[in-house]
């Protein structure tokens, strides 16, 4: 039984020893690091900051939360006291954060600095030059979570208003009516599939017609020879006078008669086809408009 008491005892003294030795380390460590005070301020809420947690600067451990305390002064302002490291030059731009540690709970001080003012901030208890601490994104995020939410509601009512019984029905009805105006579309563009097989048609007969036109420009060419031919021959033909007057108008004045009736009539269809392109185009497609008769025509009636 003695012995085991004994066992107990320079267990626990072993124990006590490390945990002094351990203490005494860290203290020697720590004593050599000088650190400049400097107060945060914040009239916003600091749950899960505690004292000893890390303060962070740009993302580098640089001290450590001293206490957190509520202003003598104002209880309202909630003042952070913090140790940062002497060698961290801080400007009167900077300003806190809290910063949440992984799933703990736990939140540290993150100090960010806006770089718009380059004055040094002097270390101490001075109201003047406390360091704000401003909300984070999650703050920020949770603050507006209630606006959203009301937003969101406001925005439901507005579509469930929008949806009611008779604008639904408005809505099935211009639905229906773009089906049928679909159809309709459909079918105008049957009829003009129907007008385009004419064309081809049409462009035949033009065809013919340049063609006839260009048959009586050769009988014109040929018949200008002729009377080239003629008068080169003039000479020679002062003595067979009447011979040749009686040819002429036994046979060839009659071809160039012909010739010259075919060419107006020709002439007279060409312009009443160009005429009709110039005043109507559209005939070229769905072909000439219905006319009523005139006098003396078939079918006309006369207007009581």
């Amino acid at each position: 039984m003695g012995r085991e008491n004994h066992a107990l005892i320079t267990g626990l003294f072993l124990i006590a020893l490390v945990t002094a030795t351990t203490a005494i380390i860290y203290w020697i460590g720590t004593m050599n690091k000088e650190r400049n005070l400097y107060v945060v301020s914040t009239r916003a809420s600091v749950s899960g900051l505690n004292p000893e947690s890390t303060v962070f600067y740009r993302g580098i451990a640089v001290g450590k939360v001293r206490k957190v305390k509520f202003d003598p002064l104002d209880s309202g302002i909630i003042l952070v006291p913090i140790e940062v490291d002497k060698n961290i030059v801080l400007s009167k731009g900077v300003f806190a954060t809290l910063r949440l540690k992984g799933v703990t709970g736990l939140t540290q001080i993150q100090l960010e600095d806006s770089g718009t003012i380059s004055e040094r901030l002097l270390p101490g208890d001075d109201p003047l030059s406390r360091i704000p601490l401003m909300p984070s994104i999650t703050d920020k995020l949770m603050n507006s979570g209630e606006d959203l939410l009301h937003k969101a509601d406001h925005l439901m009512q507005r579509l469930s208003s929008l949806l009611n019984d008779k604008n639904e029905k408005n809505i099935g009805d211009l639905l229906s009516n773009l089906t049928t105006l679909t159809d309709k579309l459909s079918e105008l563009q049957k009829s003009v599939d129907k007008a385009l097989i004419g064309v081809p048609a049409l462009t035949t007969d033009a065809r013919k017609t340049l063609t006839n036109i260009d048959g009586l420009t050769h009988d014109l060419q040929g018949l200008t020879r002729e009377v080239q031919n003629l008068s080169i021959k003039a000479g020679s033909l002062v003595d067979s006078g009447k011979a040749t007057g009686d040819a002429l108008g036994q046979s060839t004045l009659p071809k160039v008669n012909k010739l010259l009736t075919e060419l107006q009539s020709t002439t007279q269809q060409v312009k009443r086809v160009a005429t009709m392109l110039e005043n109507n185009p559209q005939e070229l497609l769905l072909g000439p408009s219905q006319r009523d008769a005139g006098p003396g025509e078939p079918g006309y009636k006369e207007q009581q």
